[in-house]
């Protein structure tokens, strides 16, 4: 029969091999936590330079000629010089009008 001594002895040791497998375990389970942490942190660092970048083309084209052109046709529906207005109206709404201005 062992004695106490040995028993304690084993008994401490596996305690201890268990709490420092399950410490190791905690550790790695952190370790992936801040990885996922940072890999997402990482997507979206990209996302937004992809979006400073972005910006930056559209304030380069908008600070030439062509891109104030461009803001003032689409936002303000002005027109260049040499340029003609080509105003499409459907048969149905050109009727209606006729009818109702005698």
């Amino acid at each position: 029969m062992p004695s106490i001594r040995r028993i304690i002895f084993i008994t401490l040791a596996v305690l201890g091999l268990a709490l420092t497998v399950s410490y190791y375990r905690f550790e790695l389970d952190r370790i992936a936590e801040i990885r996922e942490a940072i890999a997402k942190s990482e997507a979206e660092l990209e996302r937004r330079r992809e979006n400073v970048r972005v910006f930056r083309e559209k304030a380069e084209f908008y600070r030439t000629q062509e891109g104030m052109e461009h803001i003032a046709r689409e936002q303000y529906n002005l027109v260049g010089n040499n340029e003609r207005v080509v105003l499409l109206v459907s048969p149905d709404e050109y009727h209606e009008e006729d009818e109702e201005a005698p």
